[in-house]
């Protein structure tokens, strides 16, 4: 661009004002407006509208609903589960304590007959003198017992005669010293014991012979 357009130019921009402020109503009317000094009017931007106090304030309040809502679904979820573990854990205890009521039922169900074959035996011993007759039907009573215990519980009775004194499955009730041993030994089961599967449920009850001083 020459010089000489340059000097038009702001001569052009002189006048215009000018002329705008010998006659600002005219100007007005005829929709003149006066160029920002150092720019031209065409390229002048419109300054942005900050938003209002009034919609910053409806945004706020539309955010704090959303956040309302959903705190009181995530609140109705957690007291749903909460209610349903409750629920479930009532359940847990009622079948708990229902399997603890009958967790015997089936040991019993195997006892019944043995209680009819002792009921048969006591009828037949009070209407007979044959007392080696009776005497074997008790027998045969016990042996089927013990033996359906054994096979179907694990219960198994063990003989403790003739064994090394031992205090994790013997317990002495009756002492004798002895000069045929030379450590404790079992001499008589009194009472005896029982295994449950490999755990002593019942310590056997026995007399023991004992070393005597200095042998």
């Amino acid at each position: 661009m020459s010089k000489q357009n340059t000097h038009s130019e702001q001569a052009e921009l002189e006048n215009a004002q000018v002329e705008v402020e010998n006659n600002p109503a005219e100007a007005q009317s005829e929709g003149k407006s006066v160029p920002e000094q150092g720019q031209n009017a065409e390229f002048a931007e419109e300054p942005s509208v900050p938003p209002s106090t009034e919609e910053k304030i409806a945004e706020l309040e539309a955010k704090s609903t959303d956040l309302a809502s959903q705190l009181a679904e995530t609140r109705d979820q957690l007291l749903r589960k909460a209610a349903d573990f409750e629920n479930f854990r009532k359940r847990m205890n009622q079948e708990k304590q229902g399997a603890i009521e009958y967790a015997n039922q089936s040991l019993l169900l195997d006892i019944i007959p043995v209680i009819d074959d002792f009921e048969r035996a006591i009828q037949a011993g009070e209407s007979s003198t044959d007392l080696a007759s009776f005497l074997n039907g008790v027998k045969m009573i016990e042996k089927r017992l013990t033996s359906q215990l054994e096979s179907k519980w694990g219960l198994k009775r063990f003989n403790s005669a003739g064994e090394p004194f031992d205090p994790n499955i013997h317990e002495a009730l009756m002492m004798e010293k002895s000069p045929d041993v030379s450590e404790a030994v079992v001499q008589e089961d009194l009472v005896r014991g029982y295994l449950l599967k490999d755990k002593v449920i019942r310590a056997a009850k026995v007399k023991v012979l004992m070393p005597e001083a200095g042998s």
